[in-house]
């Protein structure tokens, strides 16, 4: 059974690998996905993208830290984080299956 805090460390792999592929691209392509959608959760009344909308508006530097700061702070902003879709689905999955192989030791 998958506890909080092993969905925790999965969630924090999943932000790691979004803030490289987001510092691996000059034109910071997924910083503005996630801005595009952010907007649109704003737009429907999704209340926490408020706060990540803020987030949004700073440099790439401090979102980066933002995202993938471990503090309990972190954990809560990354139940919610609009960067979704910046791995492919089959980057998601390899991450579900190297957790699963973890817990399975």
């Amino acid at each position: 059974m998958k506890t909080h805090e092993a969905i925790d460390r999965r969630s924090l792999e999943m932000a790691r690998r979004i803030a490289a592929k987001i510092d691996d691209d000059p034109l910071r392509a997924g910083l503005a996905h996630a801005r595009r959608v952010c907007s649109r959760w704003v737009a429907k009344g999704n209340v926490p993208a408020r706060e990540w909308m803020t987030i949004l508006s700073r440099d790439w530097p401090e979102i980066r830290g933002i995202l993938l700061d471990d503090s309990e702070e972190g954990k809560r902003l990354r139940q919610n984080d609009p960067f979704c879709g910046i791995l492919t689905p089959a980057e998601r999955w390899e991450i579900y299956r190297e957790f699963r192989r973890d817990e399975a030791r």
